[in-house]
Protein backbone atom coordinates (compact mmCIF):
# COMPACT_ATOMS: atom_id res chain seq x y z
CA UNK A 1 0.00 0.00 0.00
CA UNK A 2 1.08 3.32 -0.63
CA UNK A 3 0.22 7.08 0.16
CA UNK A 4 1.56 10.17 -1.62
CA UNK A 5 2.21 13.04 0.88
CA UNK A 6 -0.70 15.97 0.55
CA UNK A 7 -0.89 19.65 1.33
CA UNK A 8 -3.18 22.22 0.60
CA UNK A 9 -2.75 23.04 -3.11
CA UNK A 10 -3.62 24.20 -6.76
CA UNK A 11 -5.95 22.00 -8.85
CA UNK A 12 -8.14 19.58 -7.28
CA UNK A 13 -8.66 16.46 -5.25
CA UNK A 14 -11.60 14.00 -4.96
CA UNK A 15 -12.40 10.54 -3.45
CA UNK A 16 -14.99 8.35 -4.65
CA UNK A 17 -15.58 4.47 -3.49
CA UNK A 18 -15.68 2.49 -6.60
CA UNK A 19 -14.46 -1.30 -7.17
CA UNK A 20 -14.91 -2.34 -3.87
CA UNK A 21 -11.92 0.86 -3.53
CA UNK A 22 -11.09 3.95 -2.36
CA UNK A 23 -9.81 6.14 -5.71
CA UNK A 24 -8.73 9.43 -4.69
CA UNK A 25 -7.32 11.55 -7.49
CA UNK A 26 -5.02 14.85 -6.86
CA UNK A 27 -4.41 16.42 -9.72
CA UNK A 28 -1.96 19.52 -8.89
CA UNK A 29 -2.63 21.56 -12.12
CA UNK A 30 -5.56 23.90 -12.61
CA UNK A 31 -8.46 21.75 -14.58
CA UNK A 32 -12.43 22.04 -14.66
CA UNK A 33 -14.48 19.03 -13.19
CA UNK A 34 -15.19 17.66 -16.16
CA UNK A 35 -11.89 15.97 -16.45
CA UNK A 36 -12.78 14.72 -13.25
CA UNK A 37 -16.10 13.72 -14.24
CA UNK A 38 -15.29 11.38 -17.41
CA UNK A 39 -12.64 10.00 -15.42
CA UNK A 40 -14.64 8.62 -12.38
CA UNK A 41 -17.24 8.01 -15.25
CA UNK A 42 -14.59 5.66 -16.70
CA UNK A 43 -13.75 3.56 -13.42
CA UNK A 44 -17.49 3.19 -12.85
CA UNK A 45 -17.63 1.85 -16.28
CA UNK A 46 -15.15 -1.05 -15.76
CA UNK A 47 -16.57 -1.84 -12.48
CA UNK A 48 -19.97 -2.53 -13.84
CA UNK A 49 -18.58 -4.15 -16.75
CA UNK A 50 -15.81 -6.50 -14.77
CA UNK A 51 -17.48 -6.62 -11.22
CA UNK A 52 -17.67 -10.37 -10.55
CA UNK A 53 -20.02 -9.29 -7.89
CA UNK A 54 -22.78 -7.40 -10.61
CA UNK A 55 -24.97 -10.37 -12.04
CA UNK A 56 -25.67 -8.32 -15.11
CA UNK A 57 -21.86 -7.73 -15.65
CA UNK A 58 -19.59 -9.10 -18.88
CA UNK A 59 -17.83 -11.25 -16.51
CA UNK A 60 -20.57 -12.75 -14.53
CA UNK A 61 -22.47 -13.58 -17.82
CA UNK A 62 -19.09 -15.19 -19.60
CA UNK A 63 -19.01 -17.47 -16.05
CA UNK A 64 -22.10 -17.76 -16.44
CA UNK A 65 -21.99 -18.92 -20.17
CA UNK A 66 -24.75 -16.65 -21.36
CA UNK A 67 -21.70 -14.30 -23.51
CA UNK A 68 -19.21 -16.41 -25.09
CA UNK A 69 -15.57 -14.72 -24.78
CA UNK A 70 -15.34 -13.77 -28.30
CA UNK A 71 -18.13 -11.95 -28.36
CA UNK A 72 -17.21 -9.81 -24.75
CA UNK A 73 -16.77 -6.38 -25.11
CA UNK A 74 -13.48 -5.28 -26.85
CA UNK A 75 -11.87 -3.73 -23.25
CA UNK A 76 -13.38 -7.18 -22.02
CA UNK A 77 -11.41 -9.18 -24.61
CA UNK A 78 -8.50 -7.58 -24.20
CA UNK A 79 -7.81 -7.85 -20.22
CA UNK A 80 -8.39 -11.34 -20.56
CA UNK A 81 -5.42 -11.93 -23.08
CA UNK A 82 -3.31 -10.14 -21.01
CA UNK A 83 -4.47 -12.51 -18.23
CA UNK A 84 -3.47 -15.37 -20.37
CA UNK A 85 -0.14 -13.45 -21.32
CA UNK A 86 0.87 -12.44 -17.71
CA UNK A 87 -0.44 -15.88 -16.69
CA UNK A 88 2.49 -17.56 -19.12
CA UNK A 89 5.01 -14.81 -18.34
CA UNK A 90 4.86 -15.56 -14.66
CA UNK A 91 4.56 -19.44 -14.59
CA UNK A 92 1.33 -19.63 -13.73
CA UNK A 93 1.81 -17.66 -10.22
CA UNK A 94 -0.54 -14.76 -11.89
CA UNK A 95 -3.98 -16.92 -12.88
CA UNK A 96 -6.85 -15.16 -13.29
CA UNK A 97 -8.78 -18.75 -12.85
CA UNK A 98 -10.64 -19.54 -9.70
CA UNK A 99 -10.47 -22.88 -7.91
CA UNK A 100 -13.88 -23.14 -9.13
CA UNK A 101 -13.01 -23.11 -12.42
CA UNK A 102 -14.38 -19.13 -13.16
CA UNK A 103 -12.76 -16.29 -14.09
CA UNK A 104 -11.98 -13.63 -12.18
CA UNK A 105 -9.21 -10.85 -14.27
CA UNK A 106 -9.75 -8.56 -10.81
CA UNK A 107 -5.93 -9.16 -10.22
CA UNK A 108 -5.44 -7.25 -13.86
CA UNK A 109 -8.58 -4.73 -14.20
CA UNK A 110 -7.46 -2.31 -11.25
CA UNK A 111 -4.46 -1.38 -12.54
CA UNK A 112 -5.88 -1.68 -16.65
CA UNK A 113 -8.32 0.79 -15.42
CA UNK A 114 -6.25 3.38 -13.46
CA UNK A 115 -3.74 3.04 -15.96
CA UNK A 116 -6.04 4.39 -18.85
CA UNK A 117 -7.61 7.08 -15.92
CA UNK A 118 -3.90 8.69 -15.96
CA UNK A 119 -4.48 8.56 -20.05
CA UNK A 120 -7.66 10.60 -19.79
CA UNK A 121 -5.70 13.04 -17.46
CA UNK A 122 -3.17 13.15 -20.15
CA UNK A 123 -5.31 13.68 -22.90
CA UNK A 124 -6.82 16.73 -21.26
CA UNK A 125 -3.35 18.07 -20.88
CA UNK A 126 -2.79 17.55 -17.36
CA UNK A 127 1.29 17.22 -16.06
CA UNK A 128 1.01 17.17 -12.66
CA UNK A 129 -1.04 14.40 -10.45
CA UNK A 130 -1.43 11.38 -8.38
CA UNK A 131 -4.14 8.32 -8.98
CA UNK A 132 -4.23 6.18 -5.62
CA UNK A 133 -6.65 2.66 -5.90
CA UNK A 134 -6.57 1.31 -2.87
CA UNK A 135 -2.68 1.88 -2.39
CA UNK A 136 -1.22 1.06 -6.03
CA UNK A 137 -0.53 4.23 -7.97
CA UNK A 138 -0.12 6.58 -11.11
CA UNK A 139 1.58 9.61 -10.60
CA UNK A 140 3.34 11.67 -13.22
CA UNK A 141 5.27 15.09 -13.08
CA UNK A 142 5.63 17.27 -9.32
CA UNK A 143 3.28 17.18 -6.66
CA UNK A 144 3.20 21.30 -7.16
CA UNK A 145 4.51 23.11 -5.53
CA UNK A 146 6.76 20.41 -4.42
CA UNK A 147 9.17 19.48 -6.77
CA UNK A 148 8.60 15.79 -6.92
CA UNK A 149 6.24 13.35 -5.84
CA UNK A 150 7.09 11.32 -2.32
CA UNK A 151 5.35 8.15 -2.23
CA UNK A 152 5.56 5.79 1.46
CA UNK A 153 5.00 2.41 1.46
CA UNK A 154 3.19 1.24 4.03
CA UNK A 155 5.07 -1.53 6.04
CA UNK A 156 3.40 -4.75 6.30
CA UNK A 157 3.68 -4.99 9.87
CA UNK A 158 3.22 -1.70 11.05
CA UNK A 159 0.40 0.57 9.95
CA UNK A 160 1.75 3.55 11.28
CA UNK A 161 5.45 2.54 9.67
CA UNK A 162 6.71 3.00 6.23
CA UNK A 163 8.98 0.45 4.58
CA UNK A 164 10.58 2.93 1.98
CA UNK A 165 9.50 6.16 0.27
CA UNK A 166 10.16 6.73 -3.21
CA UNK A 167 10.92 10.27 -4.70
CA UNK A 168 9.97 11.02 -8.03
CA UNK A 169 9.09 13.34 -10.78
CA UNK A 170 8.75 11.47 -13.60
CA UNK A 171 6.02 9.03 -15.01
CA UNK A 172 5.62 6.16 -12.31
CA UNK A 173 3.58 2.95 -11.62
CA UNK A 174 3.84 1.81 -7.74
CA UNK A 175 1.98 -1.54 -7.20
CA UNK A 176 2.22 -3.64 -3.43
CA UNK A 177 0.88 -7.01 -2.66
CA UNK A 178 0.87 -8.34 0.54
CA UNK A 179 -1.87 -9.34 3.50
CA UNK A 180 -2.19 -5.91 4.58
CA UNK A 181 -5.31 -5.04 6.44
CA UNK A 182 -7.32 -7.12 3.53
CA UNK A 183 -5.87 -10.47 5.02
CA UNK A 184 -4.86 -13.52 2.98
CA UNK A 185 -6.36 -13.03 -0.97
CA UNK A 186 -4.04 -14.09 -2.70
CA UNK A 187 -2.62 -17.63 -3.12
CA UNK A 188 -0.67 -19.75 -4.94
CA UNK A 189 -2.32 -20.81 -8.10
CA UNK A 190 -0.19 -24.40 -7.44
CA UNK A 191 -0.69 -25.04 -4.51
CA UNK A 192 -4.31 -23.50 -3.65
CA UNK A 193 -3.04 -22.02 -1.03
CA UNK A 194 -1.71 -18.50 0.66
CA UNK A 195 1.93 -18.03 0.63
CA UNK A 196 4.19 -17.90 3.84
CA UNK A 197 7.82 -16.58 4.64
CA UNK A 198 6.82 -13.21 2.90
CA UNK A 199 5.05 -10.14 4.07
CA UNK A 200 5.05 -7.92 0.17
CA UNK A 201 6.43 -7.67 -2.43
CA UNK A 202 6.42 -3.34 -4.69
CA UNK A 203 6.73 -3.09 -7.74
CA UNK A 204 7.58 0.09 -9.73
CA UNK A 205 7.39 0.90 -13.55
CA UNK A 206 5.54 2.45 -16.03
CA UNK A 207 2.30 0.73 -16.34
CA UNK A 208 0.23 -0.14 -13.21
CA UNK A 209 -1.38 -3.10 -14.95
CA UNK A 210 1.98 -4.86 -15.31
CA UNK A 211 2.86 -3.57 -11.86
CA UNK A 212 0.28 -4.93 -10.04
CA UNK A 213 0.51 -8.37 -11.58
CA UNK A 214 3.79 -8.61 -11.52
CA UNK A 215 3.93 -8.11 -7.67
CA UNK A 216 0.79 -10.31 -6.87
CA UNK A 217 2.84 -13.14 -8.71
CA UNK A 218 5.97 -12.60 -6.93
CA UNK A 219 4.37 -12.39 -3.45
CA UNK A 220 2.05 -15.93 -4.43
CA UNK A 221 5.79 -17.25 -5.46
CA UNK A 222 7.07 -16.84 -1.32
CA UNK A 223 10.32 -16.12 -0.13
CA UNK A 224 12.51 -18.86 -2.18
CA UNK A 225 11.53 -17.60 -5.33
CA UNK A 226 10.59 -14.46 -5.84
CA UNK A 227 14.02 -12.07 -5.18
CA UNK A 228 15.22 -14.07 -7.33
CA UNK A 229 12.16 -13.64 -10.17
CA UNK A 230 11.80 -10.09 -10.03
CA UNK A 231 15.92 -9.74 -10.39
CA UNK A 232 14.84 -10.74 -14.04
CA UNK A 233 12.49 -8.23 -14.98
CA UNK A 234 13.12 -5.98 -17.66
CA UNK A 235 11.77 -2.40 -17.15
CA UNK A 236 10.27 -2.82 -13.43
CA UNK A 237 12.22 -2.91 -10.33
CA UNK A 238 11.06 -4.33 -6.92
CA UNK A 239 11.21 -4.59 -3.15
CA UNK A 240 10.68 -7.56 -1.36
CA UNK A 241 9.82 -7.76 2.67
CA UNK A 242 10.23 -11.54 3.89
CA UNK A 243 8.71 -12.69 7.13
CA UNK A 244 12.00 -12.43 9.30
CA UNK A 245 12.07 -8.32 7.65
CA UNK A 246 14.51 -9.10 5.54
CA UNK A 247 14.27 -6.95 2.61
CA UNK A 248 15.82 -7.39 -1.24
CA UNK A 249 15.61 -4.56 -3.40
CA UNK A 250 16.74 -4.87 -7.23
CA UNK A 251 19.38 -2.68 -8.38
CA UNK A 252 17.10 0.13 -9.60
CA UNK A 253 14.25 0.23 -7.06
CA UNK A 254 13.98 4.31 -6.34
CA UNK A 255 13.71 4.59 -2.98
CA UNK A 256 15.49 7.04 -0.99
Amino acid sequence: MSVAATAALPGVRRVEHIMGLPIVVDIRDDCTGEVLDELFDWLRWVDATFSTYKDDSEISRVNRGELPREDAHPHVRQVLERCDQLCNETGGYFDMHTPGGSIDPSGLVKGWAVDRAAAILDDAGLHNYAVNAGGDMRVRGRAVPELAWRVGIQHPLDAQQVAAVIETAAELAIATSGAYSRGEHVWDPHTGRPPSGILSVTIVGRELATADAYATAAFAMGPDVAPHWTALLEGYEAMTILADETVFKTGGFPDE
